[in-house]
């Protein structure tokens, strides 16, 4: 007979877990036999090294504890049968191996249905009861068990590779959790997992595998805030094509974004998109490539050789592009300074939603460079510190994804290319190849650029009205360059 302290202590127990919003089964003496857990962050992440790492991840995120779990082996088979039966019982499910143990005694398991070949060399764990994976054995010994109902669980579990991590899969549904397979592993990208979070606004997420392992927070705020890009959709690319107006206000020999006044440019950036648009089925999105820092002959008082456009003079563009539902892109040419240096003057512009980043590392000088005499060149490690300066900033504000442009028409123009980070949920980053001749030459200076490429980014080409030999007309751009580029300038 139990003494009134315990009694006492079981009721506080019950109590407490009601509040928190747990629920589960209970054994004969009273106990909690499955206790389901909410993940204390908002958005978690399960990134291990393997799929029994992962399947532990997802138990420790949503079982607070049971008495019963499952241990799969690593046949597909296995898995299967494990995962159905961690759905009846409404029990975790792990692959065997060394990893689940600490899981198994965190839950305070009694039994453990080990599921797969009974000649196994299963290792000694708690309760253990080798059932095979015969599914009428797994009936049977699932039936000998009390089942626990999970509750209609608040969270939304995303899983990149389902197949890889059924472990994960079954334990998470078992928890009573929304579970979605992301395809390509950015469910801004994915109508399932886009609806799902909508769905459940408020519900915490957990995502599983390796492709999470940078995060998900701003994916998730993305998809749930819909931080939506001029022309529609969540990402900069894949989906559309950006077409864009390249120049300096007012100065015409630097392109053809300064050959008319700001209304007439975005007018013009207009019709020019639509030109592409007629041959596309996807959106075509007008832009506008604006050079804020432009290279300069002289030193200038501040002896960088580059003169800095304010941004008061480059508001009222910007304006009228976004009132168009245009894009801007904002364009740095930073002689000898550096371009996170630039960048930070424009922090203003880059705060909008619509306005992009561009790097030209042609005018970025050595310090005994001067223009022309050379062409410039930038490391990745300085390309990388504006990508994460750009990067923090689009995830503080709250903005879509940017559009983060690298100018590049030779190989020596960004030195160590193969360590640039293009892997920020907050960025799109696009390898512009905007050398200028003849449609040959210009193509062999594509396919030379793109070999040894980082994995991940896009692809921008350049049309030069007066340099090109001759140039490659609307549809000749969009036939003849493969792949097809996501960004075309126009200069």
């Amino acid at each position: 007979m139990r003494s009134r302290v315990t009694r006492s202590a079981t009721v506080l127990t019950a109590t407490l877990l009601l509040l928190s919003g747990c629920t589960g089964g209970h054994d004969e003496d009273g106990d909690a036999a499955t206790t389901f857990r909410t993940p204390s962050r908002a958005v978690d992440v399960v990134a291990g090294r393997s799929p029994a790492e992962n399947a532990v991840g997802t138990s420790r995120r949503l079982f607070e504890r049971s008495d019963v779990a499952i241990v799969s082996a690593r046949s597909a088979r296995s898995q299967q049968r494990s995962v159905k039966a961690a759905a009846r019982l409404g029990v975790p499910v792990l692959r065997v191996g060394p990893t689940p143990r600490t899981e198994l005694a965190r839950l305070g398991v009694r039994t453990t249905l080990a599921v797969g070949p009974k000649d196994a060399d299963w290792p000694d764990l708690p309760g253990r009861r080798l059932v095979g994976d015969d599914q009428a054995d797994v009936d049977r010994a699932v039936g000998r068990l009390p089942r626990t109902s999970p509750r209609d669980h608040d969270v939304v579990v995303l899983v990149h590779t389902p197949g890889a991590d059924l472990a994960s899969v079954g334990t998470a549904r078992a928890a009573g959790a929304t579970v979605v397979g992301v395809k390509g592993g950015d469910p801004r990208a994915d109508r399932r997992a886009i609806r799902a979070l909508r769905d459940e606004p408020d519900a915490p997420v957990v995502g599983v595998g390796s492709t999470f392992r940078r995060g998900l927070g701003y994916e998730v705020t993305a998809v749930r805030r819909d931080l939506t890009q001029p022309g529609g959709g969540l990402l900069v690319f894949p989906g559309r094509h950006v077409v864009a107006l390249y120049g300096h206000p007012g100065t015409p020999s630097l392109g053809l974004l300064g050959e008319q006044g700001t209304a007439a440019t975005v007018r013009r950036a207009a019709r020019l998109a639509r030109e592409y648009q007629e041959l596309s089925d996807q959106p075509v999105v007008p832009a506008l490539e604006i050079i804020a820092t432009v290279a300069s002959s002289e030193a200038g008082d501040d002896g960088d050789y580059s003169a800095e456009s304010s941004v008061r003079d480059l508001t009222p563009l910007v304006n009228a592009a976004e009132k168009a539902g245009q894009y801007v892109v904002i364009d740095l040419q930073p002689g000898r300074t550096d371009f996170l240096t630039q960048a930070k003057r424009y922090r203003s512009l880059l705060e909008r939603p619509h306005v992009g980043l561009a790097l030209d590392p042609e005018w970025r000088l050595a310090r005994d460079q001067k223009h022309l005499t050379q062409i410039g060149s930038v490391g990745a490690s300085e390309v990388n510190a504006v990508a994460d300066w750009l990067a923090d900033l689009t995830r503080e504000r709250r903005l879509p994804q940017k559009l983060f442009v690298l100018h590049q028409f030779s190989t020596s123009m960004i030195r160590d290319r193969s360590t640039l980070d293009v892997g920020h949920p907050e960025l799109s980053t696009v390898v512009h190849v905007d050398g200028q001749g003849t449609p040959g030459a210009k193509i062999g200076t594509w396919n030379t650029i793109r070999q040894g490429s980082p994995k991940g980014v896009h692809w921008g080409w350049k049309n030069f009205l007066d340099e090109d030999e001759p140039m490659l007309t609307v549809p000749q751009t969009w036939r003849d360059v493969r792949p097809r580029p996501d960004l075309v300038t126009y200069q």
